[in-house]
Order: structure tokens, then sequence, then C-alpha cells
């Protein structure tokens, strides 16, 4: 299983350019505002899942997605979704909770876990996802993500997830 190390190493033998950032440990989407305002690209979150027949998936989206658990399923042709055990995670993504990446497919060479990517990340010019630790966050633009995720043999199943709309509560 790679590490951060080995992931940096292998973006830089496909010759894909990268920056990376050491920052405290960020654990949910809602934490690091700060940090985030000095990294560039889309923000990302990802999410390991495991359907009712037992198919693991892994769902990358831009920071501000809103997705629907209960609805994901009919959209991207799965059973029932809930989130994958900590330790399935370990096992074929070689990340604990908190650090899951779309980087993190390098340690999954049998294609266990199926790629979902979110519209607003496969056009992004650049995006940013942990380096299989939440304590840094690594950058790529779009054509290395497309070289990272050729070279892994995954061909992503890209959806249009709306963004998350935030409404006022109405004044009383």
């Amino acid at each position: 299983m790679l590490d951060r190390a080995g992931l940096l190493d292998l973006l830089d033998q496909l010759g894909i350019a990268h920056a990376t950032l050491d920052h405290p440990a960020v654990f949910r989407v809602g934490e690091g505002g700060s940090i985030k305002a000095r990294i560039p690209g889309a923000h990302t979150k990802n999410l390991f899942l495991k359907d009712a027949r037992g198919d693991l998936w892994l769902v990358c989206a831009k920071d501000d997605t809103g997705i629907d658990l209960k609805r994901l399923h009919a959209v991207i042709g799965s059973a029932r979704l809930s989130f994958g055990p900590a330790e399935l995670m370990v096992e074929t993504l070689g990340v604990t909770p908190g650090s899951v990446t779309l980087f993190a497919l390098a340690n999954d060479p049998l294609h266990r876990v199926r790629l979902v990517l979110d519209l607003a990340l496969a056009k992004a010019d650049e995006v940013s996802f942990h380096p299989l630790e939440n304590t840094a966050t690594t950058t790529v633009d779009q054509a290395g993500l497309r070289t990272f995720l050729d070279h892994l043999g995954r061909e992503p199943l890209v959806v249009d997830f709306p963004p998350l709309v935030l409404t006022a509560l109405p004044a009383r």
C-alpha cells in the first residue's frame, strides 16, 4: 500500500505537476476554512460507501455539493448505500476515516471500489485532495487528474450533483 511519500513519488513518475500544503489534521468538510483559502483548486469531500449488495463506492464531490444518500443509489445504479466500515476502508484503500481521497484508489489494484466523480470536479481546472493523510492537501490540474486515473485504469462515473443551497431562516 502506498503512503503519502509513495503517492507523491507516483505523481512525479507520471509527470503530474502537484503542490502539497501541510496543515493541521482536517476530519470533516466544514473544517479548515482558513486552510482552504490558501489552497488553489476545487476542494473536495470524499465518501466511502458500501451498498446492500456489498459493492464499494468512493464518491468524490466538490465540497459545496449536496449528496442525498437516500437517493444516490438510484442515480449511480447501486443498491441502497451506507457508509463503509473503517476496517474495510483501510483494507481496500489504505486510508483511515478523515483521510479518504481519490488518490487512495492507487491502493486498490483489484478495483474493488467504484469511483463516482462530481461533474464540478471533472470540469475544474485544479482539484485538491488529501495525499492519503488528512494533515496535508495536494493539488493537481485536470490533466494530471486524468493522467492519474488513466494510469490506474479508472473511468469514473461522472454525476452532476447540485451545489448545496443555504437559505436563511425567515425572520420572526
